[in-house]
């Protein structure tokens, strides 16, 4: 069975989204929608697919669609989607506002279609190899760096990048965010091109996020501590690392090192260093694989649309304590 699917969009995001429809086995690329004539038939003519006129044609042709349009068009392109009982997959952010956001939830329910927000580093190969470690982290440290590149600047760097993390830190950690406290700084753009946030949690987890897309080097890493395990993943390197307590003679194969013994306590403890595999994996096409199976078979899919807007939530909490010190700054001057 094949989900018959359309893009709308295809600007850089949008293009790989058809790219990897087109390879996926389960999906029927149908056809592409974008303002941009020019750009509409190039992607059409490369995929040898439907460059439609209009969005209603292409949505009439369609079951579902992935949104990758820029994201103050989110809210409008996902409620005329959804109006004509289409699921979506939508780019993050989810929409601009709260407000937008609950109003595609409640369409949804309402239309009995599905969103899905496009937080892909959840299908990062890295993340995925230590899921079958019990994450339970009291502190987590992130930085999300990247070179400046025009594309994206439409939105603040917390909305262009570090929203990854917050998805990312909010599924690990499972509690309400108690407070927040944020810097950030515009220096090439109107808004915000570099932010710090510190998040506190009701459960007494802290994160401390930062993102930069004006760094002169690349990347995208996250520490995790917790009890008895410190663990490392490099997004960008598909890479993650664990050193955990655990008992005495564990260990044994390629991936396992054997750091060292505490010998406190009733009884020794083994300092235990391990290389999670981490299989070689498309985080997009995973990500729009499981988009199309949450499609045919009606299951919720890994990153609702409630995620995408609580992701939301705290990045505009997070900007709004941007804007407000800020403000202070000035009003100092």
């Amino acid at each position: 069975m094949k989900t018959k699917i359309g893009v709308i969009g295809v600007g850089h995001l949008g293009s790989l989204h058809a790219k990897m429809y087109n390879e996926i086995e389960t999906a029927e690329l149908i056809g592409v929608y974008d303002i941009d004539k020019q750009k509409c038939g190039e992607a059409a003519k490369k995929y040898k697919i439907t460059s439609f006129d209009s969005l209603e044609e292409l949505l009439h042709a369609v079951q579902a669609v992935s949104i990758a349009s820029i994201t103050s068009k989110h809210f409008e392109v996902a409620r005329q989607a959804l109006n004509a009982g289409v699921h979506v997959l939508i780019e993050k952010p989810i929409t601009s506002t709260l407000e937008e956001a609950d109003e595609l939830l409640s369409l949804a329910k309402e239309k009995k279609c599905l969103i899905q927000v496009g937080h892909i580093e959840r299908f990062n190969p890295a993340i995925l190899a230590v899921e079958s470690y019990n994450l339970s982290p009291m502190f987590i440290e992130s930085h999300r760096l990247a070179q400046f590149k025009p594309r994206g600047t439409d939105v603040a760097v917390v909305l262009d990048l570090m929203i990854h993390d917050i998805d990312i830190i909010l599924s690990l950690v499972r509690s309400p965010v108690k407070q927040i406290d944020a810097s950030g700084v515009a220096i090439v753009s109107d808004s915000p091109d570099i932010a710090n946030a510190r998040l506190q949690f009701e459960n007494g987890c802290v994160a401390n996020v930062t993102s930069s897309r004006i760094s002169r080097n690349g990347m995208r890493k996250m520490r995790m501590f917790q009890r008895n395990a410190y663990i490392s993943i490099d997004f960008q390197l598909g890479q993650a690392d664990v050193f955990r307590l655990g008992n005495e003679g564990e260990g044994g194969n390629w991936s396992t090192m054997l750091l060292g013994n505490i010998g406190e306590g009733k009884k020794k403890r083994a300092i235990i260093y391990e290389q999670p595999e981490v299989k070689k994996l498309n985080a997009l096409k995973v990500e729009l694989e499981s988009f199309i199976e949450c499609v045919q078979k009606g299951t919720p899919p890994v990153v609702s649309g409630e995620d995408g807007r609580h992701a939301l939530e705290v990045a505009q909490m997070i900007m709004n304590k941007i804007q407000m010190q800020n403000l202070n700054f000035e009003n100092e001057d």
